[in-house]
């Protein structure tokens, strides 16, 4: 089997409008949690959120492109210019024929929704504008990918609520893996954050009203956030051949199902993913030093994550670092898994561990070293990133230094 790399990298999330940015927020422990701003807030019982700020969709798209993209396929394509640009690849016809895009989402167009049935409901209009289906499909951004930079390959979206985008990389990797493209654009994008998007969250009730507090004991729940992240995967002879910059490797992946209950995790089931990623990997626990966990800050998945970790890793737990970097950008849904593998490129390419901000309280359920509050400097050479999904579905994708 061939190995797979990540030749490039792009993002546009609450932290910062692109890779960097949100490099430099990471390190510094940076907030992207604030006060929403959106219509008929007040009615809404939630009032923060991990908001993109001073978006303006016309300095990135012209009129034609803004009627056919919801938010969310415009934050996916400002996030594959910078990952495609970064990675140097021009597809012509012969690349462009192995070359493929697999995204995830969970909501998809939730904004073009929204707009909709407002224009409906409560304005009571009788028609709509002939591109909203295009426009709201899960597919959308994944196909607006595809047509903007003529990639012929695979095409398709994967929606698995929260492990969306690590489902979509996982099998973004097993396909240049296998031979079948050469090149794959992945990650994920969501843009939930609109009144029917909070309000249906809100039904949960898994959302804080005030802060995310991942591991900590007096956490309350998650607080949702909107991005994108974009990644070029590629095969490693391919990326040494052209002489890109490879930024880090894909090493393993493996994805199970709890097979459980439609909302609460299992301990087993995401060990299984952990332990099935380190297999597939060729890694024992020792030879991993982070873990981007889950960490959504609700009571359940916080406390059953740390002991599926506990018995995936047994004594190298306790030297084991373990963050959960949605403290800061919030919980992008099926796009956080595209986000938080920044922060495991950054630990594995600049030695730097993003923290767990928020953190106020040791949990006894909780008892691993969680980077709490403060960035910490350390070599690691594999890492792992987390994503468990409601319906009880697990996604663990295993990197490696190059």
């Amino acid at each position: 089997m061939r190995r797979v790399v990540i030749t490039g990298a792009g993002t546009i999330n609450a932290l910062a409008h692109d890779v960097p940015g949100t490099f430099a927020a990471l390190r510094e422990g940076r907030l992207g949690i604030g006060p929403l701003q959106l219509r008929d807030k007040e009615r809404l019982g939630v009032q923060i959120g991990a908001q993109v700020h001073d978006w303006d969709a016309e300095r990135h798209f012209n009129r034609q492109q803004i009627a056919l993209y919801d938010k969310f396929t415009q934050f996916t394509m400002l996030a594959a210019r910078e990952a495609i640009g970064q990675s140097g690849l021009v597809f012509g016809d012969a690349l462009s024929l192995s070359s493929g895009v697999v995204l995830g989402t969970a909501g998809g167009g939730v904004n073009t929704w929204d707009e909709n049935y407002r224009a409906v409901y409560e304005e009571g209009k009788n028609r709509v504008h002939p591109f909203v289906v295009p426009k709201l499909m899960n597919n959308a951004a994944a196909s607006h990918l595809s047509m903007e930079w003529n990639l012929r390959g695979p095409t398709f979206t994967v929606a698995t609520a929260c492990a969306s985008s690590n489902h979509a990389m996982g099998l973004a990797f097993q396909m240049v893996r296998s031979g079948a493209a050469e090149v794959m654009i992945t990650g994920g994008s969501e843009s939930m954050l609109c009144f029917g998007g909070i309000k249906a969250w809100e039904g949960l009730r898994v959302m804080s009203r005030d802060a995310c507090r991942p591991f900590s004991a007096n956490r309350n729940g998650m607080v949702q956030g909107e991005g994108a992240g974009v990644l070029v995967f590629e095969s490693y002879d391919h990326a040494r051949a052209r002489g890109a910059d490879i930024l880090a490797e894909v090493a393993g992946f493996a994805m199970t199902s709890d097979a459980g209950d439609i909302v609460m995790p299992s301990a087993q089931g995401a060990e299984r993913a952990m332990t099935g990623a380190m297999r597939d990997a060729r890694l024992d626990p020792g030879d991993v030093g982070y873990i981007n966990a889950h960490g959504t800050g609700t009571a359940a998945n916080d406390k059953t994550e740390c002991a599926a970790v506990a018995h995936a890793f047994g004594h190298h737990a306790d030297r084991l670092m373990i963050s959960s970097t949605k403290s800061m950008h919030g919980h992008l849904i099926g796009a956080t898994g595209a986000v938080e593998l920044l922060a495991c490129i950054m630990a594995l390419r600049e030695g730097v561990i993003a923290p767990t901000i928020g953190y106020e309280e040791p949990d006894p359920e909780c008892a691993l070293d969680v980077v709490p509050n403060v960035a910490r400097e350390a070599r690691v050479d594999a890492v792992l990133s987390n994503a468990f999904a409601f319906g009880g579905l697990n996604a663990v994708i295993a990197l490696r230094r190059v």
